[in-house]
């Protein structure tokens, strides 16, 4: 790769709609709140088209709603979070060896619990470093999110950029940081992203992470 001191070797992944499909956790939490499934997406569509925090929708169905307490709930009832292989996009993996067979270091860091973390690691992706908000101290789109990240790994932000697929949210506060950015086309706010003022914020907008490689070559 080019020695140049702003040149990307380091590639970062949000985890929600850009590794991983939600559609099933979703689908357990529509579950577990005792609505129906579909009711519960068409509710979700609306508080995010109307730039909600998604937590919102709970409050929709259960005022007063505690994500954290609930989630305890869960996992006391042995029905905690959960995600494998089968809810992974079909283009991380060759995305990803692309990427490895370019030089480039990978990681993933996004709003996820330290449950998600160990799941993330049982994908067994090519991946240099999994870290999740719970291991950062903080949360998107708080900058301190990406601050913490860059000081755990010792990142040159000039040199990384981060994948994700929400602008507020990863796009924004990644770009305060330093980062180079790549918007990911795909999930409920992918396309609510076609109208937002700020996605022209992105570095590169792309549909699928095949996609990345190339645009990561454009930006150096």
């Amino acid at each position: 790769m080019a020695s140049s001191p702003n040149v990307i070797r380091t590639v970062v992944f949000d985890v929600g709609e850009v590794l991983i499909d939600e559609s099933t956790e979703y689908g357990t939490w529509a579950d577990w709140l005792g609505v129906p499934r579909h009711t519960f997406s068409a509710v979700f569509g609306a508080v995010i088209a109307r730039g909600e925090d998604y937590r919102n929708v709970f409050e929709h169905f259960r005022p007063g709603f505690d994500l954290a307490a609930e989630r305890q709930k869960r996992l006391d009832a042995g029905q905690g979070e959960f995600f494998n292989g089968r809810d992974l996009y079909p283009d991380v993996r060759p995305a990803f060896d692309e990427l490895k067979d370019a030089g480039y270091s990978i990681g993933i860091a996004g709003n996820q619990t330290a449950r998600a973390g160990v799941l993330l690691g049982e994908l067994n992706l090519p991946a240099d470093f999994i870290l999740t908000s719970d291991d950062l101290g903080a949360e998107k789109p708080d900058v301190a999110f990406f601050e913490n990240l860059i000081e755990s790994r010792d990142l040159e932000p000039a040199t990384a950029a981060y994948v994700g697929d929400r602008v507020e949210n990863d796009i924004v506060p990644a770009t305060k940081a330093g980062f180079r950015t790549v918007l990911v086309r795909r999930g409920p706010w992918g396309y609510i992203n076609d109208s937002a003022v700020t996605r022209g914020q992105a570095s590169a907008c792309v549909s699928s992470l095949r996609e990345i490689r190339t645009e990561l070559a454009r930006l150096e």
